[in-house]
């Protein structure tokens, strides 16, 4: 969102008698259409309120228009005397800091290149193809042996060097084994594939998830042949290409419904594990999302 803009919108609404404007940013945790609310993991606003999960009501008509789980979103909270809500919602795409321009759109044309015009990543809803690659142990890992439990996945190779890529993606994920201790392997099924399978045998991933502490059973990091882990990674519009020696990729983090259709892809790295772990218990626990709403309006979240 062009922050001139925003600060447009703001300049000429503050006057309003007993209501504030505040620039808002987070992710979203869930969204229902019908009523035209969503429920947010809200980034700190300064001098205003710290990171909390909380609903809103969207005061637009196309307000809702490509909102999703796990979409990054930008709006103004208005705030009223007895009341408040989001309005100028806008979604946020991703944009790598790390990448300079020229690798940015050498990857896009790479990608645009090497794929078939057919070749989508599927959308919220669809169901996830059934497939079979390899862990840490060197044991057949299928994604149906996981039917009626919430699988999180993401993607990373063992030789990535930046720090808020490939080590944050699996940070993130060590934050899920934490907080999600006890449904492990119950309700919940972290997968972390490599999109460098050459390098990344099941022994070097052996040796990297020892840095997580990953019990092999409930955490997989798995690998296999190129073309069978380029159909998983096509799946989630995953875009990776070598480059001297090492991979220029795109990220993405997915989470999978009990009944193996997506619940959200999350593009990008531009939010905290703990917006994560709120996600993944909506999809874990879809009554959370209620006592999400609930607990925010019995904190008084809002001054």
């Amino acid at each position: 969102m062009n922050r001139f803009w925003v600060l447009a919108i703001l300049f000429a609404t503050c006057s309003s008698w007993g209501t504030e404007r505040h620039f808002a940013t987070g992710m979203v945790m869930k969204v229902d259409s019908a009523h035209n609310t969503m429920v947010v993991s809200c980034d700190p606003i300064p001098n205003y309120m710290g990171a909390m999960t909380m609903p809103f009501t969207v005061r637009q008509s196309d307000g809702m228009a490509g909102l999703t789980a796990g979409k990054r979103v930008e709006f103004v909270l208005v705030v009223e005397h007895e009341s408040y809500y989001a309005e100028h919602v806008r979604t946020v795409d991703y944009e790598s800091v790390e990448q300079d321009p020229f690798t940015a759109r050498r990857l896009k044309l790479q990608n645009r290149l090497s794929k078939p015009s057919s070749s989508k990543a599927l959308a919220v809803g669809q169901i996830v193809p059934d497939f079979t690659l390899t862990d840490q142990a060197r044991r057949p890992v299928t994604l149906s042996q996981f039917a009626g439990k919430v699988v999180a996945i993401n993607f990373i190779y063992t030789s990535c060097a930046l720090p808020t890529y490939c080590f944050r993606i699996s940070n993130n994920f060590g934050v899920l084994k934490r907080r999600f201790q006890q449904q492990l392997g119950k309700d919940l099924v972290l997968l972390t594939v490599t999109f460098d399978p050459v390098r990344d045998q099941p022994e070097v991933l052996a040796h990297y998830a020892a840095t997580w502490k990953a019990d092999p059973s409930t955490w997989h990091f798995l690998t296999g042949s190129t073309a069978d882990v380029q159909r998983v990674t096509s799946m989630f519009g995953m875009d990776v290409f070598p480059d001297e020696g090492l991979m220029n990729h795109s990220l993405h983090t997915a989470i999978i419904d009990r009944t193996g259709r997506v619940a959200a892809n999350i593009e990008g790295n531009q939010f905290t594990a703990d917006q994560l772990a709120d996600l993944v218990q909506t999809v874990v626990s879809p009554q959370s999302a209620a006592e999400i709403v609930d607990g925010a309006r019995s904190q008084h979240a809002i001054k």
